[in-house]
């Protein structure tokens, strides 16, 4: 029987590829924690649910990451953040569709009188001019009090551009 013989070194070689194989597992390991770390970030601002999450890569390895897989939130924070920017545009083009509240009609932002069953929807200002909510009692934009006549738009002095409004109205 041929006898083997092992070369002096292989101790070295074997020593070497033991080296870089528990490096390239150790730089997986290290690489599980920071995406398990990153992505719980991206997730959730919950620094706890960060902290347990990464303990429980590190203790539990693949393991550990099959486990967070199934328990961490499903969306990140940006796809709910366009999620609700997405519901609220569409809640202010619900909104921007005004509908008398008498008849349920669709009208313009700039009626007065809904053209079908006459409900008063907005009233004009006497100082400015400007279109009014019928509920408020003060007008924003010139700071007349709704109840408030001619004499008293003069009186708290508006210039002479809003008198003049005041007087072709």
């Amino acid at each position: 029987m041929p006898q083997i013989t092992i070369p002096e070194n292989f101790n070295a070689y074997i020593s070497a590829a033991l080296f870089v194989i528990g490096a390239y597992l150790f730089a997986v390991y290290v690489g599980l924690i920071v995406w398990t770390f990153r992505d719980i970030r991206s997730r959730s601002r919950d620094i706890l649910a960060a902290i347990l999450s990464v303990l429980l890569v590190a203790v539990f390895n693949i393991f550990g990451l099959l486990v967070y897989t199934l328990l961490r939130p499903r969306t990140p924070l940006s796809e709910e953040y366009e999620r609700s920017l997405a519901e609220e545009a569409l809640l202010q083009d619900l909104e921007e569709r005004r509908l008398c509240p008498s008849c349920q009609r669709r009208v313009a932002p700039d009626y007065i009188v809904c053209p079908a069953c006459h409900h008063q929807l907005r009233l004009r200002c006497v100082g400015c001019g400007r279109l009014l909510n019928p509920d408020w009692d003060v007008c924003p934009y010139c700071g007349l009090f709704v109840d408030q006549g001619e004499d008293d738009v003069t009186a708290h002095g508006l210039d002479s551009q809003a008198s003049e409004r005041l007087a072709a109205s």
